[in-house]
């Protein structure tokens, strides 16, 4: 995209961002957000994304408070240990466990799936939660833009690779749970169903809101060559059908975009990707819930909105953000445990039994935004991310 259209994607991100504060300061001085009651969960068994920290961590503690199983999925080995240790300690059960599971590689999630299975129980919840936020532009171990690649695509593959164990774990009125964590961004994101990685032009121009401070490789990608090429589509390699999402199949290699016109001066905008990574998370939630309520599979899913949470994701955003959470954080911004209330609400509550296709902010349905409910643009970007995570290794 240009430079004036990155400008403007990162206004409207922080826009969103900024009503959404807004929001919750009126919150709070009307009495704050008062945590809901939940049903104890024994015997049942959940996968968090990113749960070593912020939100993850907070919703990882909350289930296994209510006695779940919990599996935290992340790649923060190093931590892994102690966040472990510190749940069960503070939650007195003892079935919590941590397995590795890097989002930004296809291989590392079909890994984490294989030793998820052997371990033959069943799962009931799984929570999308991981990802990263307006980062500079990298690419994920299989090529694909960040934000795209993290946020959503990895949680696409993992999801379906889950399905069949989450569909013989639900029962009728017991339906298993998928859940997947979007935010407000997504209101101002366009998907751009012809260039989905927000791949930049080599002549970048060095604007703000596009990284003028870093050097060439960076902001080409990590390369200091000639991009010429860069807007290429990505091969995908021939798929088997047990690898295709619901059975469906996919020929021999095959092009997954057109080689798209990038104008001379376009630069990347974090903004602008990681506003569609979350668009393209409630697209894809939406359609799950129409095949699995097609096929009359005991499971559902939902779309779950934390809010404005104080956590680490901020350290990429504008200098002025960052002051602000610095110093007006504990009035403005919600605390991880208040964030993750509602995908606890969502994982848990009776009153979404067989329920899913909701958008939930605050434990309450609203609506998303209106081009989420286009069926035409859920199935032309589902068919676009099973090609692109057919088979990778």
């Amino acid at each position: 995209m240009s430079p004036l259209s990155a400008a403007r994607a990162a206004l409207r991100v922080y826009a969103a961002g900024a009503a959404v504060i807004l929001a919750q300061l009126l919150r709070r001085c009307r009495g704050g957000f008062l945590e809901p009651g939940f049903p104890r969960q024994p015997d049942r068994v959940a996968i968090v994304t990113g749960g070593t920290d912020g939100i993850g961590y907070s919703t990882a503690k909350h289930l296994a408070r209510l006695g779940m199983h919990v599996i935290i999925a992340g790649n923060n080995d190093s931590k892994a240990k102690q966040v472990v240790s510190k749940i069960k300690e503070e939650t007195l059960n003892n079935k919590v466990e941590f397995l590795y599971c890097d989002l930004a590689s296809m291989m590392s999630i079909r890994q984490f799936v294989q030793k998820f299975k052997m371990k033959k129980i069943p799962l009931h919840v799984l929570i999308n939660n991981a990802g990263v936020m307006m980062v500079p532009q990298r690419k994920t171990r299989d090529g694909f833009e960040e934000h795209f690649g993290l946020n959503y695509l990895g949680h696409f593959l993992l999801t379906n690779l889950l399905l069949d164990t989450l569909r013989e774990s639900g029962s009728p009125g017991h339906s298993a749970r998928v859940l997947t964590v979007s935010s407000a961004t997504h209101y101002v994101a366009e998907l751009n169903m012809d260039d989905l990685q927000s791949r930049p032009n080599v002549r970048l121009w060095r604007a703000a809101f596009c990284y003028p401070w870093l050097p060439d490789e960076t902001a080409a990608g990590g390369r200091t060559e000639s991009l010429e090429g860069f807007n290429e589509g990505v091969t995908a390699p021939r798929a088997s059908n047990s690898q295709m999402p619901f059975g469906q199949r996919r020929g021999t290699s095959q092009k997954i975009s057109a080689q798209v016109a990038i104008p001379p001066g376009a630069c990347y905008s974090a903004h602008a990707a990681y506003a569609q990574s979350k668009l393209a998370l409630v697209l894809f939630t939406y359609h799950l819930q129409r095949l699995l309520a097609a096929e009359g599979s005991h499971v559902t899913a939902n779309v779950v909105d934390p809010g404005v949470v104080n956590t680490d994701l901020y350290r990429h955003v504008f200098w002025g953000t960052r002051l602000v959470k610095k110093l007006f954080s504990w009035l403005l911004f919600k605390t991880p445990d208040e964030g993750a209330w509602t995908s606890i609400y969502a994982a848990v509550t009776p009153e979404l039994e067989g329920v899913g296709g909701r958008y939930l902010y605050n434990e309450k349905e609203t609506k998303s935004l209106h081009v989420t409910y286009n069926q035409k643009l859920q199935q032309q970007l589902w068919s676009a991310s099973c090609d692109m995570t057919g088979s990778m290794m």
